[in-house]
């Protein structure tokens, strides 16, 4: 998730472009940089890290003009360097994109047969140089963009300016959001509304397929087929926090609702139904190295160690090949049995997590090669590990993790068709029907997001308890373990994961009247287990909730409380099950007054031991 704004009016656009900047922070975080049209030529300055770093760069190299486009980038194609940095140019074109531009190695091809050069490793610079290429051609900077919108593929949005057009901007999107708003004077662009907040607050939302071409006295948007479009403007009335907010009352629940765009970010550009496989690019590590690898171990800490707990069911059924999964803090002390070779991946939302990167340090010396799966990019554990998947979940501002959970357990959906595909286990065909299975995720997603209603209901009937158990059996145990963290972490209240096979090994003696159960039983070869387990829990009264999947009817008969999942295919259930759980956690944490974004003692990355 990256920022991008920009301006042309009458008053100098650096300082306004760094003022938007400032308020896009939280969407990108590891370079920025603004293109502003000074005495006739694009100038660029750009820098790498905290904002703070291109305002530095500014006041040694100031820049005046009252044109220009800024963007904070969270680097996806490329590593966090000055030169991967936005803005891109092009023999006079200057563009910012948020996204990203899936074919863009066959039209860097196709642009470097044409003369181009390239100078950075994004996949942004072949959208300067297209637009460049067919402004040679004859084309005005509109029609630029109409031609190469209809070559790209991917999801995007791109502002640009030209320097034989100095007084227009040309934005576009198709996939990610861009917002136009202007006032008497000037007119601007953003990523989200918050940066034209100070400005003006009736603002544009552009579909996908428009191109709006901004000029300091109009704005004219066409659709995609190249006619004027009328799009309404809305009135925002957001205070700074909330617009950031998006309009949601917390971070929290923001990012629960924004997993189905999350897990669309973590897939996209890194499958192929071509070969039916994970196409992961920047993995850094070959198949060979991975085929060789003699054993493979997981570590984490948290909610993204009960992440690494679905990787284990997930690996061991998908590709047939045992794997170790340990907690961080307690790894190095005990003398793991690590070998070299073996594969060792690593997984952390911030990749500063100590505990994790001391396993990590310890793995290293005993020859293992290090995999991590990490949110932030360039953090510690990317830097330190062999290969990197990043989860492209963008800033997770809320302590109590929740896109990033689902983001890591995508991430380690493609891993395991990749290595099932290259350890031959899984064929063509598997490989394919699995990318549909991953590809059905963010609906099924939004299809719980859109029942928040119903967990609100149950959350009000319990949110008074004092004690929940929460029983899962195969891959959704560990979903039972995150959805008690969950509850715990942001209400307070006490609450415990078990395997529900376990349950008459001790916990069974907790259960009365006062002890709400929580049950996941999806349709699942362990289902009539789990209805067994339901039959104890009842018999001793207990009032039981029950998240099943659609069309199950015993279980509806014997819970309290029932809510349905869309069917999925077992080894996918964990996410719809987690972000319900996610819901109800909220929403009781919520009744009881808590701040769910800052719940008490917690940090967001866990740096000390």
């Amino acid at each position: 998730m990256c920022g991008i704004i920009g301006y042309i009016g009458h008053d100098n656009a650096t300082s306004i472009l760094i003022a938007g900047l400032k308020r896009l922070e939280y969407r990108g975080y590891d370079s920025a940089g603004i293109a502003v049209i000074q005495n006739g030529q694009i100038e660029v300055r750009r820098s790498v890290g905290k904002l703070t770093n291109l305002e530095q760069a500014l006041q040694q190299a100031p820049l005046y003009g009252n044109i220009g486009i800024g963007h904070t980038r969270w680097a996806t194609h490329g590593k966090p360097s000055e030169q991967n940095a936005h803005p891109h140019r092009s023999n006079g074109v200057a563009i910012v994109h948020n996204g990203i531009i899936e074919n863009y190695l066959t039209l860097k091809q196709r642009l470097q047969k044409e003369g181009f050069v390239f100078d950075s490793e994004t996949d942004t610079e072949v959208i300067a140089h297209l637009l460049a290429l067919h402004i040679r051609d004859g084309r005005s900077l509109h029609d630029a963009f109409l031609a190469a919108t209809r070559e790209l593929q991917g999801s995007y949005a791109i502002a640009g300016m030209y320097v034989g057009e100095p007084e227009t901007l040309v934005a576009t999107r198709s996939g990610c959001p861009l917002v136009i708003g202007r006032n008497e004077k000037a007119a601007f662009l953003a990523s989200d509304v918050t940066p034209l907040l100070p400005h003006t607050h009736e603002v544009v939302f552009l579909e996908d397929g428009d191109i709006a071409v901004l000029t300091a006295q109009s704005t004219t948007i066409t659709g995609a087929e190249g006619r004027v479009a009328e799009r309404k403007s809305v009135r925002i009335d957001w205070d700074a926090e909330a617009a950031e907010k998006g309009g949601y009352p917390d971070f929290m629940l923001k990012e629960i609702h924004e997993q189905p765009q999350a897990i669309l970010d973590t897939l996209r550009g890194r499958y192929s139904y071509e070969t039916g496989e994970a196409d992961l690019p920047d993995l850094g590590l070959t198949s060979q190295e991975l085929l060789e690898a003699k054993r493979m171990w997981i570590v984490a800490c948290g909610t993204s160690w009960h992440a690494g707990l679905v990787g284990k069911y997930l690996f061991e059924e998908l590709i047939r090949k045992p794997v170790q999964v340990d907690i961080g803090s307690e790894f190095r002390y005990r003398q793991p049995m690590i070998q070299a070779g073996d594969l060792f991946i690593a997984i952390s939302q911030s990749g500063e997590t100590a505990d994790t990167l001391a396993a990590v340090r310890e793995a290293r010396l005993r020859g293992a090669r290090i995999l991590s799966i990490v949110n932030v990019v360039g953090s510690t554990l990317a830097r330190e590990s062999d290969g990197v998947l990043y989860t492209r979940c963008g800033p997770e501002i809320s302590v109590a993790s929740t896109k990033a959970f689902t983001g890591q357990v995508v991430a380690l959906y493609l891993l395991a068709l990749h290595l099932g595909r290259i350890r031959q286990v899984l064929s063509l065909e598997d490989g394919r029907w699995w990318l549909d299975q991953f590809m059905a995720l963010p609906s099924k997603v939004e299809h719980v997001l859109k029942r928040e209603a119903e967990i609100l209901s149950m959350a009000k009937r319990f949110y008074t308890m004092r004690n929940f158990l929460y029983l899962g059996r195969g891959i959704n145990y560990p979903i039972a373990l995150e959805g008690a963290l969950k509850l715990k972490e942001i209400s307070y209240i006490h609450a415990e994961g078990y395997a529900a096979g376990e349950m008459k090994h001790g916990p069974i003696a907790l259960i009365d009247e006062d002890m709400p159960v929580v049950v996941l039983a999806p349709r699942d070869q362990l289902y009539e287990k789990t209805v067994n387990n339901l039959m104890e829990v009842k018999a001793r009264k207990a009032p039981v909730i029950a998240f099943v999947s659609e069309g199950e009817r015993e279980l509806g008969a014997l819970a309290d409380f029932v809510f349905t999942i869309p069917s999925s295919h077992p080894l996918l259930s964990p996410i719809p099950f987690t972000v319900a759980l996610q819901l109800f956690a909220y929403h009781v944490a919520i009744l009881r007054q808590v701040d769910v974004d800052r719940p008490r003692n917690l940090a967001k990355s866990v740096t000390v031991e």
